[in-house]
């Protein structure tokens, strides 16, 4: 590079640009310079501009839909390699993030960043909308409360989510993956927080109490849906119809109803249900597996309604009466047919 120099040598022209400047300050202006005239990379779909090429080939995968990167585990694809990298931290286990204060584990960077918080009770970042002072991710997700926004979509159904990990899980009913499995019994579970609650079956802790019948329950979410039969209380509403639940999961289930949403997919025949419960059942067709048994005789059944209606074989009561000619009946199916002789 030639420059040019006063006699002082305090002032310099540089051939890359006509400005002046100060000897002292030459090195910082050139770098001013190299960035300016970086290359810049542009997508050909939407004009989004990046800086390196790398980074225009990942975000043209927004447009393309591709996920180079698999899971040789479940299979699952992403489209980068710190996705992957993360997902495969949930068949693992791997936490590599540790907190120097309490000794807890995170397999991902920002889920130790925000759990700091709880220790500093820090929360540096403030909603513009609503002025609530939340952590960084959590201030980005609160965000989606007021604007209705969900960017992350599933690629399945359509359904849209405002947090990347609840598509994650919603995920999982398309593809029935269970990635948390209990070390003490083997059982399987989709979400993590499912199985922290079923350990308690093993441990029989049980530090939540009802302040009302003293009833204990393992899990808080539980005393708090408990207590709701004491107060009557049901807090999740219905906007089609009105009708209130006590449970959101009710709730969910019920809009079903009006939707005709039937999001359970049996992977063997492809038909659709509306409840988790209806395809488990159904399952049972294409695999022969009978897990209810009869404790009198041992024979085995799909669905424990079919054992409870066959137990009435060994057992003389029946409990269904008629209440037109007094005859009794072990079965109520029994009943409502012998009650269409009284109204023929």
């Amino acid at each position: 590079m030639s420059i040019k120099c006063d006699e002082g040598g305090n002032i310099m022209e540089n051939e890359l640009c006509d400005v002046s400047v100060n000897c002292k300050r030459i090195g910082f202006h050139d770098e001013v310079l190299k960035e300016i005239r970086k290359p810049s990379y542009h997508c050909d779909i939407c004009g989004k501009t990046f800086c390196a090429n790398g980074d225009l080939t990942k975000h043209k995968r927004i447009h393309t839909g591709e996920k180079p990167y698999h899971c040789d585990i479940c299979g699952e694809s992403f489209s980068e390699s710190g996705v992957l990298t993360r997902h495969k931290r949930i068949h693992t286990g791997e936490r590599p993030y540790h907190c120097d204060i309490c000794g807890k584990s995170f397999s991902q960077k920002s889920h130790l960043t925000n759990h700091k918080y709880i220790h500093t009770g820090e929360k540096p970042y403030h909603c513009d909308i609503c002025g609530k002072s939340l952590s960084r991710n959590s201030l980005t997700t609160h965000k989606y409360i007021h604007t209705g926004e969900r960017p992350y979509q599933c690629d399945i159904c359509g359904k849209s989510f405002y947090q990347r990990s609840h598509l994650t899980t919603h995920k999982y009913t398309h593809t029935g993956e269970k990635p948390y499995h209990c070390d003490i019994c083997g059982k399987l579970f989709s979400e993590r927080y499912r199985l922290t609650r079923h350990k308690y079956i093993h441990t029989g802790e049980q530090r939540y109490h009802c302040n009302i019948c003293g009833k204990s329950f393992a899990v808080t979410s539980h005393l708090t849906t408990h207590i709701r039969i004491h107060t009557g209380e049901k807090p999740y509403h219905c906007d089609i119809c009105g009708k209130s639940f006590p449970q959101i999961s009710e709730l969910t289930i019920h809009k079903r109803n009006h939707t005709r949403e039937k999001p359970y997919h049996c992977d063997i025949c492809g038909k659709l249900f509306s409840h988790r419960s209806t395809l488990i059942n159904h399952k049972r067709i294409h695999t022969g597996d009978k897990p209810y048994i009869c404790d009198i005789c041992g024979i085995s059944f799909s669905q424990i309604g079919n054992l409870t209606r066959h137990k009435y074989i060994h057992i003389e009561e029946k409990p269904y009466h008629c209440d037109i000619c007094g005859k009794s009946f072990k079965q109520k199916s029994c009943l409502t047919t012998h009650k269409s002789i009284h109204t023929d």
